[in-house]
């Protein structure tokens, strides 16, 4: 099979032949059609967050086709559409057995980001219990985004516990940000969006959200305070986690608010401990999702109201260039790329 490794942080990943992994007893096959790529991928071929063993393959947002099976699967057959949950958690320690399998204390590897090889590739192999059904009328590039983009965000909203008519303020406005917006809307919440791209604002609109600015021009604290009749508003979800947005963050929640934060950058800052303390202010960590997020996941973009966050497609032989695009801030939404498998299968559609 064909696959885009990384062989060296920093260099630009190569597109070549590489064994076709088989399944073990417990394992699937997936024949790869299409893997999102995002800000994670890019963090990773520079060394950053994750630091694989190389040569990886990396790639964490993955639909494709059963294509085989090991001896010991019984539920699921050859030809089944699926996606792929990302983590190999242990199962048995005190985070998976409450339901919090992402942050396992036992992690056994992470789908294309640690030990475990990821979906820039035409196939790979995964516990079947870590595959997800999807239903046949969601396009591969809306299902590759689902492991990621829809999960982070769906996850990331209820941990923000957010209630009917709820004013939330959403830092960034692509692809996790942009379905954010929908799920806090779908929620009953009120949502303003910012973005520095004036594109993404207006895409922000049209995702839904009833209200959105430029940081660039506008001074995000006092446009938040007038959003929410100058109270603050109930809860920030941060997509991009500079200081910056951070700090905006801290300023514009109302006493007893929730800051999300979902983004990461290399940054560390300094927070003001006594607006936190004396407004009893919640700062609360998100990190992708459970496994019923994904089901929930799938649910909440098959069920007709989600519209696509996918804006770029890129043939996966050309991942270099969708990064290097998605680099330069030319992605509106999400990128996505279609292996040989995937697009011939799209051309039929």
């Amino acid at each position: 099979m064909k696959a885009a490794v990384l062989k060296k942080f920093g260099d630009p990943l190569v597109w070549e032949e590489v064994p076709t992994p088989e399944p073990g007893p417990e394992e699937v096959r997936l024949q790869v059609m299409a893997c999102g790529t995002d800000g994670t991928d890019l963090k990773m071929v520079q060394g950053f967050g994750y630091t694989p063993v190389l040569p990886f393959i990396i790639g964490h947002e993955i639909t494709g086709v059963v294509d085989a099976v090991g001896s010991r699967v019984t539920d699921w057959q050859p030809g089944a559409r699926a996606i792929a949950y990302n983590f190999f958690p242990c199962g048995r320690c005190r985070h998976c057995l409450t339901h919090r399998e992402q942050i396992c204390q036992n992690m056994a590897g992470v789908m294309g980001a640690r030990v475990k090889h990821g979906g820039y590739a035409e196939y790979l192999c995964l516990p079947a219990r870590q595959v997800v059904a999807i239903p046949a009328h969601v396009s591969w590039p809306d299902a590759a985004v689902i492991p990621d983009a829809v999960i982070t965000a769906l996850h990331g909203v209820d941990r923000a516990r957010l209630q009917l008519n709820e004013t939330v303020l959403i830092f960034g406005a692509g692809g996790v940000g942009s379905s954010a917006i929908q799920i806090a809307k779908m929620r009953g919440a009120r949502v303003a969006a910012v973005d520095r791209s004036a594109d993404k604002v207006r895409r922000a609109l049209e995702m839904g959200a009833d209200a959105a600015w430029n940081s660039c021009d506008s001074d995000s604290v006092q446009l938040a305070r007038d959003f929410s009749q100058g109270f603050g508003v109930d809860c920030v979800i941060d997509v991009v986690g500079v200081e910056q947005t951070m700090a905006a963050g801290i300023e514009a929640l109302r006493p007893g608010g929730r800051l999300v934060v979902i983004g990461y950058t290399p940054e560390v800052y300094g927070l003001n401990g006594k607006r936190l303390a004396q407004n009893e202010l919640e700062i609360i960590g998100t990190r992708a999702g459970r496994f019923q997020d994904l089901i929930d996941s799938v649910e909440v973009v098959a069920g007709g109201r989600f519209k696509s966050i996918v804006t770029d497609l890129f043939p996966m032989e050309e991942v270099n260039r969708a990064m290097d695009a998605l680099r330069a801030g030319e992605i509106l939404g999400r990128a996505v790329l279609l292996t040989p498998a995937g697009r011939k299968t799209m051309e039929v559609q």
